[in-house]
Order: structure tokens, then C-alpha cells, then sequence
């Protein structure tokens, strides 16, 4: 079950009951309109609700809202990770970089501006070599990691000649030898890979080409900006630290995990960052290193050290993974892989006494990623499942429209369930993209599915020159595993909250039935103003809801300077349409601090 952030069990465990008649009758409204709306995602049959609906039209009415600009400084705003907010938490092991959303009382309702000279974004594929400087203004990146060939400033914009710390030669060159290391990176065997501590991203950038799809985590730090660069540059990214908390995927997730020179220290704290890659990591998967110590006889003078201590802190890497059940897979100059075992034989070793780490019991959730802290111990995978391991599931691109295994994990899942959402989404698309041709053109790069349940959307999307993010919320069936076994990318959040991304990241929002489902937790203006703050200016968002409810989007957007048409389904039915926005080019009128 997915926990909420106090640790709670959420909707697939034990729910709290009301205690007053007024929230059973709101409980009573929601599941009815929930069992109208949402009937594609859940297969409920609609039902008849006339009723009911005319009363909470009545008693919900939005007002006419219009928001202020927030100052300038707000330019570059990420509620959950703002170093304004950092001097209040703790510097052991980072954990002041790690997601801590502000109050209720300290949000913001206004308006983030972009900066002075904003200019809309490179358009793909260009704007992998390049970006207007002024979208991404920050110079310090540039003057430290120059030498390196991350990035360079000419003129108005930025340039990325794909180097790195590890490849000075080009990441294609850096890639070319991790391919003949791995030959499953060429036939569809690996499909999703995570890159952690990414830079400028250009490492996920160089595999979008060879058909992998790479999540690039970077936290908020002293680069400024690696995770704002890499999504102005249309490759997917997420704000993201290993820290105390796991990562907001759920287990046995990644082909593919990599870490060139990313400073984190792998062996400390009882191995708990690798614990956490492992858990991620699918059966048969890979972790790829380059950097300290890797190679440590050739470079060990230039990384202000000892050739003995470099020998030590290898052979400490390499006890710890093989008491993770990693083997040494292939090592080749300055890049080691490892891959994590399917077979039984080595986690059944864990049960033994006085082992370390050990398996993890049954109380721990394989699959919680929503601040869930990190454990010492070792997620064992599920003999159960036979099919998920690298080698059993289809290769890419077959596996898309394939059944998962893990789909019977799911309330209601079946293979049959699986079809028809696929089915489903086909259609739903063809009739998105008369209504916004934009789709598959390359206005719309960046896009987020925020609240997605077998990542029927993105798999209706895959022949265009997009990607998307498929966002499961942390209180909703735990489908994201499927989203992953397809190939395809995501996370958990709780749109209650910030998402972990910086502002004007995203060409597209896509909803579905979102405010039925969540808007007894989440206010609706709250949670426009966050879309508002990722979407780039002149972006999209798709609003798939109620009729009354896309009514109340359509007020509040208005006062958010988008413009908005309400659209009939590709169904024609009155109970559900659709809203497609626009987000408005404006700038900064320097106002004070709202």
C-alpha cells in the first residue's frame, strides 16, 4: 500500500471514518461523482446522480479571482526544495536538500514570473545543443564546469557540447564504450535508466537516441540549476536527492541505473544509498560507475588522494554489492558495471544470522516512495513474479502494449483491464490532437500525465517527439509499476504539494478526472496555481473533468491570465467535457513580494 507522509496507510489500507454527518455527506457526494468521472481509470459503471449534482452546484461556487505577480526574486520558486527555507533543517547526510514543503499558511498566491528576457524555449531537437541564457540565467555552472566541456555561453544563449567529467571526449564517445560494456542497451533490452547527480543531463540526452528513456535526478544545490537546464533542454528530469528519504519510485522499476563522478558517497552509512539504487533497480539490471574509485591506479594522483586508499574504498564498493547481490558485470577503462542477480540463490543468504544487510521483513513496503525513510536492509524481489525480471520482459518496443505481470497487484487489474484502457487511449488521443493540433508537433515537448494510471496517454503519444511524465498520485492505486514494466517513466506525488520541478518545465498538462478525485483533499486553486508554475508561457493544459468542475477551473484559470475553451469528449456527453487552456507570455512588473 502507498503510506501518506505521516506514514499512514493510504486508500489501499485502513481508512479513518468521519466522525461528523457533514463529512459522510461530502464522502457520500465525492464517491458518487468519483464513480461517474473516473469510470475509464476504475472501470465503475456510471451511474445516475442528477441529484446530487444539481446539489453541489448549489452549494459550491467559485468566485471571480484574479492573482498578483510574485516579485522578481520569486523567479526561479521551488516551494519544497527553496534554499530560503534550507537554514531550518540539518546538514547531516544533506537532509536539508530533501523535500520540505512550507506550511499552509506560508503558500504563495501569485503569480511566478519568468526573468528579465525571457524568450520562449529552443524547440526540439535544437534545444538539446542549446538554450537562451536569459531563461536559465545563472552563470556559476558555467564558469566552474566551462573546462569540462557541461556547457558554454556565447552570445544570448547556451551551448552544450556534451561533455562531462568522466567523458572529455563527448558523452557519445562515453556511451559508445558503455554499449560495447552492455550489449542490452542495443536490442531493446534496456529501456529506462536513471541518472544520479546528472549535471546538465547530457548523459540522458545522448540515450534518447538510442531508444532509452532516462529520469536525470540532480538536487536543488550550488550548480543552480542542473534539473532546470536539462528540462529548458527537453530532456526528462526531477529534483531529487538520496538522502534519508527514498526516491519516489516504487521498486524493481530501472533497467538501468548510472553515476558518473555524482559525490555520493556509496559506502557510507552502512551502504544506504546502493541499498536504495538496489531496491529501484530491476532484476537483472544494471549500475553503471565511472569515477572515484573506478580506475583508481590510472588517476588516483589527480583526485588528491593515496593509490592505497583508492584500493580500499574499491574493494569496500565491491564487498558491499556483492552483499547486495550485484556481480561484476564488465569494466573497461574508467567504467565499472554491475548487475543486480534475479535468481534466489544469493538473497536466501540474507536470512542468515548476523548478516548485513539483511532482508527487509514484510513490514516494509517494497514499493512506498513517498517520504518513506531509508532502511538498512535489502528489498528482496518477489519470487512471485517471473516475468519482471530485465531478461523476462519484452524488449522495447513490444513491451509498451504488453500486460504486465504486475498488473494483478493492482485492485481491479487484469491483463483484459489493461486492453482496453490501451484501446481506449488510442482514441482519446486522436480526439485530443483535433482539438490541439500542437500535439506531435514540436511546440509540445516537455509533458506531465499528473494523475495517470496505466500510462494509457503516453503510449498514445510515443510515435511523437515528446515525452511524458506519468504522475501517480501517492493516495491512489499503486499502478506506477506498470507504468515502468511498459517502459515508460514516472512518479508519486501528492498534488497537495509542489511538485519537485522548477518553474516553466513543462509544454503540456494532461488531467483526467483529477479534481473528482482529489479535490476533497487538495484546494483547487492551489493546485492551479502550481500548474501554472510549471508550465512554460504559451504552454497547454488538458482538463478532462465534470461538467460543473470544468466550469470552476475555467473561473479560477481566467484569473491566471490563461485563455480557455470548454470542448465536447470524443463521446459527446454532457456530464464530462473537456477544457483546453493556454498559458499566457507575460512579464514581471516588478511588484513587492505578495
Amino acid at each position: 500500500m502507498m503510506k501518506h507522509k505521516d506514514g499512514k496507510p493510504g486508500p489501499q489500507g485502513t481508512r479513518v471514518f468521519p466522525t461528523t454527518i457533514l463529512f459522510v455527506l461530502l464522502c457520500g457526494l465525492s464517491f458518487y461523482l468519483g464513480g461517474i468521472f473516473c469510470s475509464e481509470k476504475n472501470k465503475i459503471e456510471p451511474v445516475k446522480v442528477e441529484d446530487v449534482t444539481k446539489a453541489v452546484q448549489s452549494s459550491l461556487h467559485v468566485k471571480p479571482v484574479t492573482f498578483a505577480e510574485c516579485s522578481s526574486d520569486y523567479q526561479d520558486y521551488t516551494p519544497c526544495t527553496d534554499p530560503r527555507r534550507w537554514r531550518k533543517y540539518g546538514v547531516h547526510r544533506l537532509t536539508f536538500m530533501e523535500r520540505h514543503c512550507p506550511p499552509v499558511f506560508e503558500r504563495k498566491e501569485c503569480l511566478v514570473p519568468p526573468p528579465d528576457g525571457y524568450k520562449l524555449p529552443i524547440r526540439w531537437p535544437n534545444s538539446r545543443d542549446e538554450c537562451w541564457y536569459r531563461n536559465v540565467p545563472y552563470d556559476w555552472i558555467n564558469k566552474q564546469k566551462s573546462n569540462q566541456n557541461w556547457l558554454r555561453k556565447e552570445g544570448e544563449k547556451f551551448f552544450f557540447p556534451g561533455g562531462g567529467t568522466m567523458f572529455p571526449r563527448g558523452v557519445s564517445a562515453y556511451v559508445d564504450l558503455m554499449q560495447d560494456l552492455i550489449p542490452e542497451m542495443k536490442d531493446g533490452t534496456v529501456r529506462t535508466a536513471i541518472d544520479t547527480g546528472c549535471g546538465v543531463a547530457s548523459w540522458g540526452g545522448d540515450l534518447l537516441d538510442r531508444g532509452i528513456l532516462t529520469v536525470s535526478l540532480a538536487p536543488r544545490d550550488n550548480h543552480e540549476a542542473q534539473v532546470q537546464f536539462a528540462l529548458e533542454r527537453g530532456i526528462p528530469a526531477i529534483l531529487g536527492i538520496i538522502s534519508t528519504q527514498r526516491l519516489p519510485f516504487p521498486s524493481n522499476s530501472f533497467d538501468m541505473a548510472h553515476c558518473s563522478r555524482c559525490l555520493i558517497p556509496w559506502t557510507e552509512f552502512g551502504g544506504i544509498y546502493l541499498l536504495e539504487i538496489h531496491r529501484i533497480l530491476r532484476p537483472g539490471g544494471f549500475w553503471v560507475l565511472s569515477g572515484p574509485p573506478v580506475n583508481y591506479e590510472n588517476h588516483w594522483r589527480g583526485w588528491n588522494t593515496t593509490i592505497e586508499e583508492q584500493k580500499s574504498d574499491y574493494e569496500k564498493l565491491q564487498e558491499l554489492l556483492t552483499s547486495l547481490c550485484f556481480k561484476l558485470y564488465n569494466k573497461k577503462d574508467d567504467i565499472a558495471v554491475w548487475q543486480k542477480q534475479s535468481d534466489s540463490s544469493c538473497y536466501n543468504k540474507l536470512s542468515e544470522p548476523d548478516t548485513y544487510p539483511a532482508k527487509c521483513d514484510d513490514s516494509l513496503e517494497p514499493d512506498s516512495g513517498w517520504y518513506t525513510p531509508l532502511r538498512s536492509c535489502v528489498v528482496v524481489p518477489d519470487p512471485k513474479l517471473k516475468k519482471s525480471a530485465l531478461k523476462a520482459i519484452p524488449r522495447w518496443p513490444e513491451r509498451l502494449h504488453v500486460a504486465p505481470e504486475r498488473i494483478s497487484d493492482v485492485h481491479g487489474g487484469s491483463a483484459s483491464a489493461f486492453k482496453h484502457d490501451d484501446r481506449n487511449w488510442r482514441v482519446r488521443m486522436k480526439h485530443y490532437k483535433k482539438l490541439l493540433p500542437a500535439i506531435g508537433t514540436d511546440k509540445i515537448r516537455n509533458v506531465m500525465d499528473m494523475n495517470t494510471a496505466y500510462g494509457g496517454f503516453a503510449a498514445a503519444t510515443i510515435e511523437y517527439p515528446l515525452w511524458v511524465m506519468n504522475v501517480v498520485s501517492s493516495y491512489a492505486a499503486n499502478t506506477l509499476p506498470v507504468v515502468y514494466d511498459r517502459g515508460l517513466i514516472g512518479t508519486f506525488h501528492d498534488w497537495c504539494e509542489a511538485f519537485s520541478t522548477y518553474p516553466r518545465t513543462y509544454d503540456l498538462l494532461h488531467l483526467d478526472g483529477f479534481f473528482t478525485a482529489e479535490s476533497h483533499r487538495c484546494e483547487m486553486k492551489y493546485v492551479l496555481l502550481e500548474m501554472d508554475r510549471i508550465l512554460r508561457p504559451n504552454g497547454y493544459a488538458i482538463v478532462r473533468e465534470s461538467s460543473y468542475l470544468v466550469d470552476a477551473v475555467a473561473a479560477i484559470a481566467k484569473g491566471m491570465r490563461w485563455g480557455c475553451r470548454k470542448e465536447n469528449t470524443e463521446y459527446g456527453i454532457e456530464k464530462e467535457k473537456i477544457l483546453i487552456c493556454q498559458k499566457k507570455l507575460w512579464y514581471s512588473s516588478n511588484q513587492t513580494s505578495r
